[in-house]
């Protein structure tokens, strides 16, 4: 048996020209660094880039730095997903330099690459006598511009037909499969409809596990023919996300409120599936004791059990992209 943790996005940022990194994952409370010693895999969405020469137009770029990249290496975290839709904010240069730094620091990665072949490449490893094939997708709705192709860069593509084939393909070399895919709305509580019907749909041809990002918020969980489908993990690590202005985006408590997913798995079993809720106050990440991050996870869990309407949908669209930016506005939290 093995132990896997996933969490969310990796916002490792530091601020345009600044004079010294911005905080790393030295910042992780002895609780969870022993919660992540405890595991034999912990996954993350690393959901930043090094600087390179050709930066893209649209901001924010979320650049991170050598030294933050070390604290991850020093944190437990040994494996990251690249699918998300800010890899690519220095185009290949800083892509290329982002994937060398990883792999000196013996951080392993999927989800991107030099070409379509590399970016739709399997993560396979073997922990204990149990095999693991590890994939990403990013969606075109999260705003991603630089997918890989035959002969260019990016990400992998969220092809719910083409993962389909690649995972019962894996199925047959692999015991587990995990799907991370970059997907859903920013700040929505719960995914569409849609995602749900895809995210079965990887069930049904034989992934173990599904691990979203993207939202920034956590969704639910539900567990489907046994196997959990986390929507999305939230934020794990959130420093400030800048603009050249010299403006940056903050982050209130429901945004700093993460899922760390565990489950133990056997050759042929996923047993003991847990959240655990995590709460970055800007200075440390701890396990959150409080009361309120378990009160997120079980909002969200309802709000899913409860079933997701096309209506549904559009209302929380109202909330997110209009009610919210006023009650910043007036100095409200709402969640």
């Amino acid at each position: 048996m093995i132990r896997v943790a996933a969490v969310g996005d990796l916002l490792l940022t530091t601020p345009p020209n600044a004079p010294a990194p911005g905080r790393g994952l030295e910042a992780l409370s002895p609780r969870v660094r022993e919660l992540f010693s405890s595991c034999d895999l912990v996954l993350a969405n690393l959901e930043c880039t090094l600087p390179g020469g050709r930066l893209v137009p649209t901001e924010p770029r979320v650049f991170t730095s050598n030294q933050q990249l070390e604290s991850l290496a020093e944190s437990g975290i040994g494996c990251v997903s690249l699918a998300n839709n800010h890899g690519f904010d220095a185009g290949d240069e800083g892509f290329a330099n982002l994937t060398a730094r990883l792999d000196e620091l013996g951080i392993s990665w999927f989800g991107a690459g030099l070409n379509l072949a590399q970016a739709r490449r399997p993560l396979l490893m073997e922990i204990r006598g149990i095999r693991l094939a590890l994939l990403g997708g990013v969606a075109a709705s999260t705003g991603m511009q630089r997918f890989a192709a035959d002969g260019s860069s990016g990400v992998a593509p969220l092809d719910p037909a083409s993962l389909r084939d690649k995972i019962a393909l894996l199925r047959r070399e692999a015991d587990h499969v995990i799907l991370s895919p970059h997907w859903g709305e920013e700040r929505f509580r719960f995914p569409s409809p849609g995602q749900v019907a895809e995210a079965r749909s990887f069930i049904d041809a034989g992934a173990s596990m599904l691990m979203g990002h993207h939202p920034h918020v956590i969704q639910g969980m539900e567990t489907y023919r046994g196997r959990p489908i986390q929507y999305s993990l939230g934020n794990f690590f959130v420093n400030h996300v800048h603009w050249d202005s010299g403006d940056y985006l903050t982050w209130n408590r429901f945004e700093r409120t993460g899922c760390i997913l565990l489950a133990e798995l056997t050759k042929d079993t996923i047993a003991d599936v847990r959240q655990v809720p995590v709460y970055d106050d800007g200075t440390s990440i701890d396990i959150d004791t409080s009361g309120m991050g378990e009160g997120f996870l079980k909002k969200a869990n309802r709000m899913l059990t409860r079933g997701i309407s096309r209506s549904g949908c559009r209302r929380e669209a109202l909330r997110v992209r209009y009610l919210l930016p006023v009650l910043a506005k007036l100095g409200r939290r709402h969640y």
